[in-house]
């Protein structure tokens, strides 16, 4: 049984016809096509990246159930680090440690490898915040539940993959 059998929805699929720019980043003026040139990344284009992730129990995404939101997005260009808070929907939410993963994991494919990402749940959002946010940001930990025989990763791949 899930967690959370009736979740609130934040964002309608109304708005959410507008995620169609963001399959093909080509279709935005702010992503550029020059080769040599660095791109510096802002909060809007890591939301545009996570925001798209299915939830695990449910067949919406984590910007529909409010998970992840773009002011908890934070970036330092210059130590090219980003941090980011998602809220789990319930507080006892038994797939926290499945959508941080999700996140990071999608993040990992997405951005340059110079950029250092840790993902974090909400301050006092979780009954076992420490518990997940230490799972979560063990570099051993996440390439073990990520390891191409596990099931998890077969999960992950699945919230990840863009519809």
């Amino acid at each position: 049984m899930s967690d959370n059998p009736n979740p609130v929805i934040y964002v309608d699929n109304e708005n959410l016809k507008s995620l169609e720019d963001i399959e093909n980043p080509f279709n935005s003026s702010r992503y550029s096509i020059e080769e040599d040139e660095v791109d510096p990344f802002d909060e809007q284009e890591i939301f545009d990246l996570v925001r798209c992730i299915t939830d695990p129990e449910h067949p919406l995404t984590l910007e529909q159930l409010n998970v992840v939101r773009i002011e908890n997005v934070n970036i330092n260009l210059e130590n090219n680090y980003i941090l980011l808070y998602f809220t789990p929907t319930v507080p006892h939410c038994s797939m926290a440690n499945l959508i941080g993963l999700s996140i990071k994991e999608k993040l990992a494919r997405s951005l340059p490898k110079r950029f250092k990402v840790d993902v974090i749940v909400t301050p006092g959002s979780h009954s076992s915040e420490s518990s997940v946010n230490k799972q979560l940001n063990d570099k051993e930990r996440v390439s073990a539940a990520l390891d191409t025989s596990s099931s998890i990763l077969t999960i992950v791949n699945e919230c990840i993959k863009q519809n």
